[in-house]
């Protein structure tokens, strides 16, 4: 498998004295479901902003698909954060529209600003749109406003929104914390079915260690802003939990499904 994404001695300071990321190095290969856990104010979400440059790193290198990100300009930003798709904890959608209208705002990016401020998508856009949201089980509900919606609805709508740009990676932020435990299941089978249907490469921040053992192909676990851990889920036993999670860990082995040994 190729290799899509590749940190080489990535670092992220704040300020002075908060460094949220120290000298962080690791790869991911095309169609791999990437799950990143640690405790809270590891670095997880910075680690995961800095991929498409939300947040820019202090120092290092992030190879996305051949290209150094760190060096892009702003118009050839936009045109890569296309290829990026990101789900957030919050949604982040525009209430007051529809699904469907929210869902074409994910070709946003490959607009002109007159286009986007005018709202015009074509016949296959809108297509395109029905067809994502008909896999995501959300068809009857493409002309309700987004606010008439459930909290695992508007994170499928999320979905959907990314999908649209024919992103070649999802970036998924702490995207179940807000949802109850079924709502939680059916985002990860959709996130699990995009990644090995389309392959799609997807990396997740997950507060929740047994969704994280469950779906992944390989966990990496984030302490102090450094990686402790990357390799399978099969290999996570409580001594690896004891290093990602120092003395958050009990809390953690509390939360996790009796099926998995630790």
């Amino acid at each position: 498998m190729t290799t899509l994404l590749e940190f080489k001695q990535v670092s992220k300071q704040y300020g002075t004295d908060t460094r949220a990321l120290s000298d962080v190095n690791f790869a991911v290969r095309e169609g791999e479901f990437v799950s990143i856990i640690g405790p809270s104010g590891a670095g997880k979400s910075t680690l995961l902003r800095c991929i498409n440059r939300m947040i820019d790193a202090s120092s290092g290198e992030i190879i996305f698909d051949g290209a150094n990100v760190m060096g892009l300009k702003k118009m050839e930003l936009k045109k890569f954060r296309t290829r990026i798709g990101m789900i957030f904890q919050h949604y982040n959608l525009v209430n007051r529209l529809t699904v469907i209208e929210n869902v074409l705002h994910g070709r946003l990016g490959y607009k002109s600003t007159l286009e986007g401020v005018l709202g015009l998508y074509s016949k296959e856009e809108k297509d395109q749109a029905c067809a994502i949201l008909q896999i995501l089980g959300l068809e009857e509900h493409m002309y309700k406003r987004c606010d008439q919606l459930s909290g695992g609805q508007k994170q499928r709508v999320g979905i959907a929104r990314a999908l649209i740009q024919e992103p070649k990676m999802l970036l998924c932020d702490e995207p179940i914390a807000s949802l109850d435990p079924n709502a939680s299941k059916v985002i990860m089978e959709h996130l699990r079915s995009i990644s090995s249907t389309m392959g799609i490469t997807v990396v997740i921040n997950l507060h929740q260690v047994d969704v994280a053992l469950k779906y992944s192909d390989r966990i990496i676990g984030v302490n102090k802003g450094s990686i402790v851990y990357d390799g399978p889920p099969a290999n996570i036993r409580r001594e690896q939990l004891a290093i990602i999670y120092g003395s958050e860990l009990d809390e953690h082995v509390e939360e996790m499904d009796n099926s998995y040994a630790v």
